[in-house]
């Protein structure tokens, strides 16, 4: 379930009459716990609460109290052994009138009427596996009001399929952009009375919606006459009522969805919430949901969190503000000239999306000019910030008109946190009629046309905020001459997950610049952009991205033309989750890069620790793996080190199954057939090896192929073998239907000894799954293999040092090390080592190999569990510490102290490689000239 999901079981939790005995349970399952749960919860299997109550593990423990006992029941809850026992994140106790909670982590405590629970559900979104941040669990009104607003929605549409068409979806989300704004209206004081818009509604209205829609009509033509119309051509009295808001919002026709019965109570019930504690942010990062199909599912999962933001907008510009202020302290002039400085900036979005970036970056830039005009004594002046500044651009109509809407709440809000309510109120209305969020492909549009040049003007104007053409901006800019800050969040986008349309989205800005523009992700056309933006007009940049873009095969298609353009990285963000609202916390793994053309000098890389705090490092570069390193890009190479064994594919048999033999079938009826036993050996790929699966295969050498047809069996698979190649539509495998006894690429075959390296391995596993097989195994494509290479060779790729190299340069399948002979094995900076040194890693690598042998018959997916390798498996941890430091004393005479500095060495000693290869070069060349003349 998603939070938009609960909010709505809840709610109807609270309305029902209330049952002492199936309130707990009714409670956990509101949260999703599945019906064989709450099962074993009343026949107590699972329930070990000492009061009565009822205990979930991990969860929560629930006690229904005797009327007026609720405060005592809690108490009891409190100081229960069993509580602590089952290390209960939340206890709770009511009586069907009084409700009490408390957050055993944080010690805040719910105290409210059963009635208005709801209004605090945030609080308990872990119990759905939801990790919620501290805006969520203080707003949770932002959820309530985006659930009542998406079932008000689609019942209108069902009542009114022509307004879900295409033709007509603008004026369904235009609708839904005019509710939102009266919700907020009525409760804030921008309507001359609280709930009039909700009231009136409710009191004119016919009680079977017959006419819903005629009063709606009326109220929305009402905010849309002037008051000089109204003198000449009088509204009804309840109409009124309503002021003149303008500002296109509620300009041309106010046609509205008719409404059942049903959709006016979902109506009032969504009028009923207190609006005016909605944080535009929030409430729009999650509303812009509500008009789209295919995003509706997962409706409340939207929401971006502020601090994940800041790591965007505090290096961008903020922090350099909250610097300046701190250096003018009471200085009045040094105040007024960053006030004047921080009204001419502008701030750019070109994937805003319902504008949180830009919500945010406008509040945040108040608060700061809010404490200059406090300084200088002037609290109560109006603020010099135009919204206008913030510009964005949008591809969904009904997210772009949400943005606008948002940075119109978010100014109001600001202007009563900082003015009062009378002052904000007399600058409000009406709304000024400009548009300054345009709806389209950011990827096609001009962004210069839409955020200018200091200097130039913007072509097309209009009179209508709601209702412009939308594929650029309509106004200049306010308080001309200022910086540009480019920010954002664009769709990432894998190059296998993009349309036709987003292909030629990217063939636009790269073809003909960029070799190998079709392996990036889509995002990587905003980093592209940003950097044409900068050539035309000073400007810094930063955007979340995909962690791809500087790993792996990206960075050296991407970053050369960046760089190219005069850009550098001035600060980034390393890999992080950014996550959302979804149950259990669905993230995708992002970086934030900053870049600009005129950098401070200053460059700032960002990490966060375990427990997520953030850890800044000042560096003299950040190249493109996001190391302090010089800028060099990580290319392929066919060959390692001298001395250093290859790495070589494994064999790929083409064979439609028929080569490979299963545990089973080996040691079932075909015992009896000794000439097939006599041709299997031991098949590995890397999920066999990992998860110690067996399998075997037929392997037969040309001269045995005879012999082998002996066994009926083997002359069954192998017609089965030519069978399929023969069929194939490649004619690389035809050519070996005449071999169908033999693997169709075989790379290679050890005399003694293999290592297996699987070719992809989860992130989470604290070191690379190696292993040593011996000379009969038979190595699948799915993994590499190095044939008879010295064991010390293993103690290197089970390395720390190994792995952080192959995360940096090699990329991800998803979230998984998608391992590169050419591009982890052949590339590792490896120092000059010394009998003495593959005599210490030898010895590390047969500890490990023991340690693992100690375990047995446990897999490698066990034992490297990161759940379970430091708890469970010491011997085996001990043994990766002593090879770590082993192999670290080699290359710097001690354990680095993190993996920052492990990358930093091996950038260090690859720039060094690449030099000496390149001096080399040059030498060849020169010695080659020599000869020639």
């Amino acid at each position: 379930m998603n939070a938009v999901e609960i909010e709505q079981a809840i709610s109807e939790l609270a309305k029902a009459v209330f049952d002492a005995a199936e309130f707990p349970y009714q409670f956990l399952e509101a949260f999703g716990n599945k019906a064989t749960t709450i099962k074993k919860l009343r026949a107590g299997s699972s329930n070990s609460s000492d009061v009565g109550g009822v205990l979930q593990r991990n969860n929560i423990h629930i006690k229904v109290a005797a009327p007026g006992q609720v405060t005592a029941a809690l108490a009891e809850l409190r100081s229960s052994p069993a509580t602590t026992k089952a290390k209960a994140k939340f206890i709770l106790a009511t009586d069907g009138n009084q409700f009490e909670a408390e957050d055993l982590a944080t010690g805040d405590v719910i105290a409210c009427d059963f009635a208005k629970f709801p209004d605090h559900f945030g609080v308990f979104l872990p119990l759905a596996g939801i990790s919620t941040v501290k805006q969520i669990r203080e707003s949770s009104i932002d959820i309530r009001a985006t659930s009542k607003l998406n079932r008000l929605y689609v019942e209108l549409l069902k009542d009114n399929p022509d307004w879900g068409t295409e033709e007509r979806r603008h004026d369904m989300n235009h609708f839904m952009a005019r509710l939102i704004f009266c919700f907020f209206a009525e409760d804030t004081g921008i309507f001359n009375k609280t709930d009039v818009f909700t009231d009136t509604v409710e009191q004119m209205s016919e009680r079977d919606a017959s006419n819903t829609h005629e009063i709606l009509a009326t109220i929305f033509a009402a905010m849309n006459t002037h008051p000089d119309a109204r003198r000449k051509d009088p509204l009804p009295r309840w109409a009124d009522a309503f002021p003149y808001v303008n500002g296109g919002l509620f300009s041309g026709s106010t046609d509205t969805p008719r409404f059942s019965r049903h959709a006016r109570s979902l109506f009032l019930h969504g009028g009923s919430l207190d609006w005016q504690k909605i944080n535009p942010d929030i409430f729009g990062s999650m509303i812009q949901a509500v008009a789209d199909d295919e995003e509706r599912g997962a409706l409340g999962m939207h929401y971006t969190s502020v601090p994940n933001i800041l790591k965007v907008l505090n290096p961008l510009f903020l922090d350099d503000l909250r610097e300046q202020l701190e250096a003018a302290g009471d200085n009045a002039r040094k105040l007024l000239n960053l006030r004047n400085r921080m009204a001419k900036i502008r701030v750019f979005d070109p994937a805003c999306g319902s504008g949180n970036f830009l919500v945010i970056a406008y509040k945040e830039m108040r608060s700061i000019e809010a404490e200059i005009n406090q300084r200088r004594g002037e609290a109560d002046r109006a603020s010099d910030i135009p919204p206008t500044n913030f510009r964005g651009i949008e591809l969904r109509d009904f997210a772009a008109e949400i943005a606008r809407l948002a940075l119109i709440i978010a100014e109001y809000q600001c202007d009563v946190l900082y003015r009062g309510q009378k002052e904000a109120l007399a600058d409000f209305l009406p709304l000024d009629a400009k548009n300054w969020i345009t709806c389209g492909n950011a990827l096609r549009l001009d962004w210069l046309s839409i955020c200018p040049p200091t200097g130039t003007g913007v072509k097309v104007a209009s009179d209508d905020l709601f209702e412009t053409p939308l594929d650029q901006a309509e106004i200049d800019f306010e308080n001309e001459g200022g910086e540009t800050y480019i920010c954002g969040n664009p769709p990432y986008l894998g190059n296998k997950l993009q349309s036709i349309e987003q292909k030629d989205d990217l063939r636009a800005i790269f073809d003909g610049k960029v070799v190998g523009w079709k392996s990036l992700d889509y995002v990587a056309g905003w980093l592209m952009k940003a950097a044409e933006y900068g050539l035309r007009t000073e400007s810094a940049s930063a955007f979340v991205t995909t962690n791809s873009l500087c790993q792996g095969q990206q960075v050296p298609i991407l970053w050369p033309t960046i760089f190219k353009t005069g850009h550098v990285i001035e600060f980034a963000y390393t890999s992080f989750k950014w996550a959302n609202l979804a149950s259990h916390n669905a993230g995708v793994i992002v970086i934030v890069i900053g870049i600009t053309t005129g950098s401070s000098g200053r460059k700032r890389l960002y990490s966060l620790d375990a427990d997520g705090t953030v850890l800044e490092k000042i560096s003299g570069n950040i190249n493109p793996y996001l190391v302090d390193a010089p800028n060099l890009v990580v290319e392929s190479k066919r060959k390692p080190p001298k001395g250093i064994a290859p790495m070589l594919f494994g064999n790929m048999p083409r064979d439609g199954g028929h080569l490979i033999v299963s545990h089973d079938v080996k040691n079932g009826e075909s015992q009896a057939d000794h000439v097939f036993q006599r041709y299997l050996r031991p098949f590995f790929g890397s999920e066999d090896f990992i998860q110690g699966k067996i399998r075997y295969c037929l392997w037969i050498e040309q001269g045995q192929y005879q012999d082998s047809l002996r066994s009926p069996i083997i002359a069954g698979r192998l017609e089965a073998v030519r069978k399929m190649r023969l069929e194939s539509k490649a004619g690389s495998t035809r050519d070996f239907a005449k071999a169908p006894y033999r693997f169709v690429q075989i790379q290679g075959a050890a005399r003694q000894s293999t290592l297996i390296i699987p070719r992809v391995s989860s992130e989470r596993r604290p070191y690379l799954p190696v292993g040593l097989l011996d000379k009969n195994a038979v190595i699948a494509d799915s993994a590499f293999a190095l044939y008879d290479a010295p064991l010390w060779h293993l103690a290197m790729i089970a390395s720390r040092l190994h792995l952080v190299w192959v995360a940096a340069v090699c990329g991800k399948l998803k979230t998984d090390y998608r391992y590169s002979n050419t591009l982890g094995w052949n590339t590792f900076p490896i120092p000059m080592l010394t009998e003495k040194n593959k005599v210490d890693l030898f010895d590390s690598a047969s500890q490990i190999l023991l340690a693992r042998e100690h375990y047995y018959p446990e897999t490698l997916g066990s034992m490297y569990d990161p759940d379970k390798f430091n708890s469970e498996y010491e011997l085996l941890r001990e043994a990766h510490d002593r090879n770590d430091e082993t192999l670290e004393r080699i290359y710097i005479g001690r354990k680095f102290k993190n993996d920052t500095e492990r990358l930093e060495k091996l950038f260090a000693l690859y720039a060094q490689g690449q030099e000496v290869s390149l001096n080399d070069s040059s030498a060849n060349l020169r010695g080659a000239a020599n000869e020639q003349s």
